[in-house]
């Protein structure tokens, strides 16, 4: 047996009863459970025991008036996502303006129309719908994310070191067995690296960052260490020129370092072997430290560099050692330099091996984020 869905709850707030029993027949004809109020402590006492889906508020009432209810309301985070719609005999315009800033998503002047205020409540009823099913998507996504992070992480972590000690072996395998555990090993390790950089990518959706004077010299440096295995395995050449001292810039260190990680792990892919990659890092004259990156690669054509920052973008270039590469690296790298009131650009001309300029806030002296 199906149940019914629950008719949709509207709390109307008047101190004029007439008013109220006027706007809830009304409701009421058109399927919505109407909760009655008052005046606002008579609100506030029943929204604390039932929690409506929109809120009908008259304007003009005797001690607090529906502007001081409204900011109430948005206020406190139970109710702050509800939609208010005022109802107000007065058509001032500076009064309309006033009620709307303080929260409410609509004004209905009375004497009002019927059809029109019940287009407006199944308009906002309609939106308010809407955002909570986004809200609901967004915690589905957050539990996915969450196992990715956690269990498909682990299980391909298993596969990959499962396929390592089988490619290891020191007995050895038959040709054909020996082929596909290879094939299982690197199937594993791109699916880390897209794991990562998928992870990567959704974290710097919902930034938070804390950005403090730091030298960026230190962080480049550790970047370029942990990549030398990578770099040695390739045959291609780092070269980091030394700056003349320290560059203190304003930036979270991890961002800056991830930054910098992305860059660098691009320049490895898409260089051929026996090739060279330039990094500099040095206090500019406009107010900004400037990261640079060159490398000997395929470089953009023009049709790349249209999408060259947007995610999961495809180009014409490919890793030149069959490195995974899941076409997020880029934009993660805009979203972190712009969250730290920075910036990135390609500097490189078409066909041109990539030059990439990042620019990061210099810290003056005694500053603090």
């Amino acid at each position: 047996m199906n149940s019914q869905p629950r008719p949709e709850t509207i709390l109307v707030i008047d101190d004029q009863e007439q008013n109220i029993r006027l706007v809830g027949a009304l409701l009421s004809m058109a399927g919505y459970e109407v909760i009655p109020a008052t005046g606002a402590e008579q609100a506030f006492r029943r929204l604390a025991v039932h929690l409506p889906d929109l809120i009908l508020l008259d304007l003009l009432m005797p001690d607090i008036d529906g502007l001081e209810v409204c900011r109430r309301l948005k206020a406190d985070p139970r109710w702050s996502a509800l939609p208010v719609i005022f109802l107000s005999a007065s058509d001032d315009k500076n009064l309309i303006v006033e009620a709307l800033d303080s929260g409410g998503v609509d004004y209905v002047t009375k004497p009002f129309n019927k059809a029109e205020l019940l287009c407006r409540v199944r308009t906002h009823l309609a939106l308010k719908k809407a955002r909570d099913d986004l809200r609901h998507l967004a915690a589905d996504k957050d539990e996915l994310l969450g196992i990715m992070a956690h269990d498909l992480k682990n299980h391909l972590a298993g596969m990959s070191l499962s396929a390592g000690l089988l490619c290891d072996e020191p007995a050895g395998l038959a040709p054909r067995y020996a082929g596909l555990a290879r094939n299982i090993l690197e199937s594993a390790d791109r699916m880390q690296a897209f794991v990562r950089q998928f992870l990567s990518n959704q974290s710097a959706e919902r930034l938070s960052l804390t950005s403090f004077p730091v030298d960026l010299v230190p962080i480049l440096r550790s970047t370029v260490s942990q990549h030398t295995l990578a770099a040695a395995a390739k045959q291609i050449s780092m070269v980091l020129e030394p700056p003349a001292g320290p560059v203190m810039a304003l930036v979270d260190p991890a961002a800056a370092g991830q930054v910098f990680d992305n860059l660098l792990s691009n320049a490895l892919k898409f260089s051929p072997p026996g090739r060279m990659i330039r990094m500099s890092v040095e206090e500019g004259t406009d107010g900004f430290a400037h990261f640079r990156i060159r490398d000997e690669g395929p470089g953009f054509s023009p049709m790349d560099r249209a999408k060259i920052f947007s995610r999961y973008a495809r180009l014409s270039a490919r890793p030149t050692a069959g490195e995974p590469s899941t076409g997020l690296g880029l934009s993660i790298v805009k979203r972190l330099a712009e969250a730290m009131r920075g910036g990135v650009s390609l500097e490189s001309g078409d066909g041109e091996s990539a030059h990439f300029l990042v620019l990061f806030r210099l810290a003056e002296e005694g500053e603090e984020a």
